[in-house]
């Protein structure tokens, strides 16, 4: 009797690639030096990505792959708020080439590079998170805890900590526990606090102890809008004050789950091509990873 392989309940890891690299990038220049190959070509944070990426594959085996990137600066939100991310430093020279290596790098892999003009790498990973958990689980590797949003039960966040091999799984159990929040308040604490990293201010004079509190009393913003005469003056007057940014900044602070966006199943299985990799990495001077790249396609 021919025996029966049963296969693998799925399970998706989608990669927010940004974080992945600058924190390659800042935690490998920090000390000035930047590893170059032969030729001068920065390679610094591609090098750190891809240890960043083995060890999350290592740690969560999953069974399909996916990358997902910003394409450029201007999105939706930057044409609905000018002053969006316009505190965030110019990118570093020896950065700017590491973009197109390091995803000609994961293409190699196998894995589907993922961005859309006008809309940020985040919007991707929501949307196809929203989209691929009908079909297995879904697990989102970043540093962002805006992604916090995304959670429910089937989709997890892990949000990497400081270090290799050192991340914190929320679930929505997690999730409350540790923060006390929904997934939908993660969105409405921003709109009442704003996000100093993305440059929106939310209602001025509400941080998050009070953005909290009032989450905890009324549970979201609208329940708080309706419940306006029971606030303090001092925050009532804040409110009324900054409704309309309080609305922005919600909106800013809500991940899309409606990209434009053709990836399926079948085109991210997590099957790299040792041979074709290897030669990537050989190309990169990068042969300190070979060893690596045994382990994730061989474990």
């Amino acid at each position: 009797m021919e025996e029966i392989k049963l296969q693998p309940p799925n399970k998706v890891l989608l990669v927010d690639g940004m974080a992945l690299l600058f924190r390659a990038f800042y935690a490998s220049s920090y000390s000035g030096y930047i590893r170059k190959t032969s030729t001068g070509l920065p390679t610094n944070a591609v090098y750190g990505f891809i240890q960043y990426f083995f060890d999350a594959i290592n740690n969560f085996n999953p069974t399909h792959v996916i990358c997902c990137w910003d394409m450029g600066s201007r999105t939706f939100r930057t044409e609905s708020y000018s002053e969006y991310k316009q505190n965030r430093l110019e990118t570093p020279n020896e950065l700017l080439p590491q973009f197109d290596i390091v995803k000609d790098v994961v293409a190699e892999m196998g894995v589907p590079n993922i961005g859309i003009i006008g809309f940020e790498a985040d919007d991707c990973i929501g949307t196809l998170a929203s989209s691929l958990q009908q079909q297995g689980e879904v697990l989102i590797l970043t540093g962002d805890h805006d992604m916090l949003q995304l959670i429910s039960e089937k989709i997890n966040v892990v949000i990497m900590n400081k270090g290799r091999s050192n991340y914190t799984v929320y679930n929505l159990e997690t999730l409350y526990t540790v923060k006390g929040l929904t997934p939908l308040q993660v969105i409405d604490l921003k709109a009442f606090m704003g996000d100093t990293s993305d440059n929106y201010p939310g209602v001025k004079g509400i941080g998050e102890k009070t953005a909290l509190k009032l989450l905890n009393e009324f549970g979201s913003v609208e329940g708080c809008l309706e419940c306006l005469e029971m606030l303090p003056a001092s925050i009532k007057k804040k409110i009324e004050a900054n409704l309309d940014m309080l609305h922005l900044s919600r909106d800013l602070a809500t991940i899309r789950l409606n990209v434009p966006i053709e990836c399926n199943l079948y085109e991210s299985v997590w099957n790299p091509q040792h041979a074709a990799v290897l030669k990537k990495f050989e190309d990169l001077e990068m042969g300190s990873l070979v060893k690596s790249l045994g382990e994730v396609v061989n474990g």
